[in-house]
């Protein structure tokens, strides 16, 4: 659970940060942009992996590229269901998932897997 929640405050920042840098992307208070976070990480639960599956041929043939658009069209859906989280098209939701996606990987990077260090 404590993994979840730090999941969801980097989201949060990851949103933030795209909302600050990537036209297009907006939000309307700071709890539409948690409820973004949270609801981005459920979509990337439960659908994320549905649609990867569907879309791997393409994937394959792009290289990994097409992951970009998987990746724009969850948060695309987060944008649908809430109201207050305004993503402007397909540009502005690749450009949302690229520094979403940079994000999550610095803070990856920055906090260490607690289920690595105890089978190690």
């Amino acid at each position: 659970m404590v993994r979840f929640i730090l999941q969801a405050v980097v989201t949060a920042l990851g949103l933030w940060l795209a909302a600050n840098l990537v036209p297009g992307v907006a939000f309307l208070s700071t709890g539409s942009l948690v409820a973004a976070a949270v609801l981005l990480g459920l979509v990337n639960a439960f659908v994320r992996p549905v649609l990867v599956f569907i879309t791997f041929p393409l994937t394959v043939i792009t290289l990994g590229l097409f992951l970009l658009v998987v990746n724009a069209a969850t948060i695309g859906i987060v944008a649908r269901l809430l109201g207050g989280f305004v993503v402007d098209g397909l540009w502005a939701g690749i450009g949302a998932a690229i520094v979403t996606g940079l994000c999550s990987w610095v803070a990856g990077g920055l906090i260490p897997d607690r289920r690595i260090q105890r089978e190690g």
